[in-house]
């Protein structure tokens, strides 16, 4: 699956000067609309509701904690430091999410919005969908 709502792209160079929670709040909406499109197109006659907690299932902090470590092997030198930056930046997390596993979401959002802002579409495409393929591996094993 594929998308691009973004016109105007950010150098790289641009896109990394951008405060790293700036990029997870980019990174946090591309994600799940990405998930969304993903779980309707699989599932087009469940109830909004049904698909309102598949969506969560992948958007959780905890989730995307996890996803974070399955594919930070993947992350180029940049995208290491972009995800850095966000895991380490200090924020506050939710009353119903664990701190460690909400900075590796944070860090995990910036590298997906850096990878949106900056119009590397293939790139952030791949990674989405090896995620998609490993939580598709997880629910047949």
């Amino acid at each position: 699956m594929e998308f691009d709502l973004l016109k105007e792209k950010f150098s790289a160079k641009e896109a990394h000067l951008i405060n790293p929670l700036t990029l997870a709040f980019i990174g946090d909406a591309v994600y799940e609309v990405f998930i969304r499109t993903y779980l309707l197109g699989e599932n087009k006659s469940l109830k909004v509701q049904q698909l309102h907690l598949k969506t969560v299932n992948f958007v959780k902090a905890k989730s995307q904690s996890n996803y974070a470590k399955l594919i930070l092997d993947m992350f180029d030198e940049e995208e290491i430091s972009v995800f850095k930056r966000g895991r380490n930046t200090k924020s506050s997390a939710p009353k119903n999410a664990d701190v460690g596993d909400y900075r590796w979401a944070t860090g995990f959002e910036a590298v997906i919005g850096y990878l949106y802002i900056s119009g590397k579409n293939d790139r952030l495409n791949y990674l989405l969908n090896k995620i998609i393929e490993m939580s598709d591996n997880n629910d047949k094993s």
